[in-house]
């Protein structure tokens, strides 16, 4: 037995603060120091955002419903498609995970809060001002942005002043994203307990440790970017204008030199929840943990070795090709190492298939039709035929909705009786996974076949051949979308009021881990006196 239950007083301490500690209305917010309120507010800042880019996504789909011109012109729908793919990297996948990191870090590592409080504090807030900004640009004179989420020049040279405001906002996420992981290493590096090794870390701590030093390294190379296409605009630069010796091409280069890395920014922390999900309902160690560790490492190193695999079309010389077809492929190498480990975690395991394990199944399947959709574009001949096509939607939703978003979807029913000390409703958690599983197929699978018949993306209009899967696709994705409103109306809603089953201190009969050592809610307050754990550092002895 774990000392929390020997010892019923040890967290009566805790408990007062939670009554007497935690300061009341909105001061606690906006001063909010506390990992687990920061972490809150991330996950409800990211949820907004998604729903923002969800809306644009349907006005997407609806005017792609049948051909013609519908609803928006093509200067409109092209802002549509920008504003949605920015929103939703910068605004919801990015900050939602940046929300689980300072939830569990801490109670992972038995550490008692973040390392730099205010500065996380800081972080969160700089995000207010940046989305307003973005999502603001539609009022402004010329309308929001319509370069494509990529912002390539000589598009970007060519917008209105809402262009230096997508600038300025994504200038200051950055700044935001890299407090925040400097604010990770340091608190998983200097903050663990007593006898937990890094090597005895949970998975999720591991991955965000890896992804902390991606956004550290990459979130740079972004600001230069955009820096450059701001004074190209306003100060008579030419880094990207061919009529002053510059060269657009050179954008896309420096573009993915942090939009590959990027990918995994995204995906990284999601592996790591279903890491902790797998084990907890086969009831079995994680298989391969080391390996895991190092194709994880693998992954972040190989990933700035590929990324001119999005530009084959650029004129890049046969030998450009091949390296970084070659280079693509490997990196499919340690990605196959974790879905391997995942499965081999299930096989023979005493499984149940809780709302957490379904999306965490559903997370493994089609994730991995994802990453043999992106197998396939890392062979220059086939994407050369694809470039720019329906496919690579296809295949990028595969790697970010079905990856990231389901990850996340996964970790809020894991954890979320944790944070809250209410149970979900089984029944609506289970309808939330089958009915946005099946909308989200629906949707993006016929996009493959627009995609091979040659439907070009970021198009408002398309011949009459295409009618049919697109009709079927802009039903999916309206159904995927009322799926995320009854996910927030009927089980995020009723577990913030606290409507429901109480949770007890460990729900899942599987789960390890320090976090599942405290209990539910977890208190205000948590681990002021570093806890001394076990051999296996999963659990607390004194």
């Amino acid at each position: 037995m774990s000392a929390v239950l020997d010892h019923p007083n040890a967290h009566d301490h805790d408990h007062d603060h939670d009554h007497h500690g935690a300061p009341h209305g909105w001061r606690r917010w906006v001063f909010a120091t506390n990992h687990k309120d920061i972490g809150t507010m991330y996950l409800l800042f990211s949820f907004t955002m998604l729903m923002i880019g969800g809306v644009l996504a349907l006005c997407i789909r609806a005017e792609l419903f049948q051909p013609g011109l519908q609803y928006f012109n093509p200067e409109l729908f092209n802002s549509f498609t920008t504003m949605h793919g920015l929103i939703m990297v910068f605004g919801a996948i990015m900050p939602a995970f940046v929300g689980f990191a300072n939830w569990m870090i801490p109670l992972q590592i038995g550490a008692a809060d973040m390392a730099f409080a205010r500065m996380n504090n800081f972080s969160f807030w700089l995000l207010i001002p940046a989305a307003s900004m973005l999502a603001g640009s539609f009022f402004m004179p010329g309308g929001a942005p319509a370069a494509g989420w990529t912002l390539y020049a000589p598009l970007t040279l060519q917008m209105g002043p809402s262009m230096d405001a997508g600038i300025f906002a994504m200038h200051i996420m950055g700044a935001s994203s890299i407090m925040g992981s400097i604010n990770i290493i340091v608190t998983i590096l200097n903050m663990r307990a007593p006898g937990m090794t890094l090597m005895k870390m949970p998975l999720f701590a591991w991955t965000w440790l890896i992804t902390a030093y991606l956004l550290i390294a990459v979130m740079p190379v972004l600001a230069g970017a955009i820096t450059m296409t701001l004074t190209d605009r306003h100060f008579g630069t030419s880094f990207f204008t061919p009529a002053g010796g510059g060269d657009p091409i050179m954008y896309q280069h420096i573009f993915w030199f942090f939009g590959h890395p990027e990918v995994y920014i995204m995906i990284l922390p999601a592996f790591g929840i279903i890491s902790a999900i797998v084990p907890a309902f086969a009831r079995k160690r994680l298989f391969g943990y080391t390996s895991m560790v190092y194709a994880t490492a693998s992954i972040a190193i190989l990933s700035f070795i590929v990324w001119a695999h999005h530009m084959y079309v650029t004129g890049m010389p046969v030998t450009g090709q091949l390296f970084f077809m070659y280079a693509t492929m490997l990196i499919a190498v340690p990605t196959g190492v974790k879905i391997f480990n995942w499965v081999a975690t299930m096989w023979r395991g005493s499984m149940t298939f809780e709302t957490p394990m379904l999306w965490a199944v559903g997370f493994i399947f089609v994730f991995t039709i994802g990453g043999f959709t992106g197998l396939i574009l890392s062979m220059a001949p086939v994407d050369i035929q694809l470039q720019d096509t329906y496919y690579v939607v296809a295949h990028f939703h595969y790697v970010l909705v079905a990856g990231s978003l389901f990850a996340l979807f996964a970790g809020v029913y894991y954890w979320g009786p944790k944070w809250t000390g209410v149970m979900y409703s089984e029944f609506r958690g289970k309808l939330h996974f089958w009915w946005s599983l099946i909308a989200f197929n629906v949707t993006f699978f016929p996009m493959h076949f627009l995609g091979l018949a040659g439907m070009p993306r970021r198009y408002a209009d398309y011949p009459m051949q295409f009618t049919d899967f697109n009709q079927i696709a802009s039903i999916g994705a309206f159904a995927f979308g009322f799926a995320q409103v009854y996910f927030f109306l009927f089980v995020v809603v009723p577990m913030m009021r606290g409507q429901g089953e109480k949770a007890p201190q460990k729900p899942w009969e599987g789960a390890e881990g320090l976090e599942w050592e405290v209990p539910s809610p977890a208190p205000f307050h948590t681990f002021e006196n570093p806890p001394k754990l076990d051999a296996s550092a999963t659990r607390i002895v004194g």
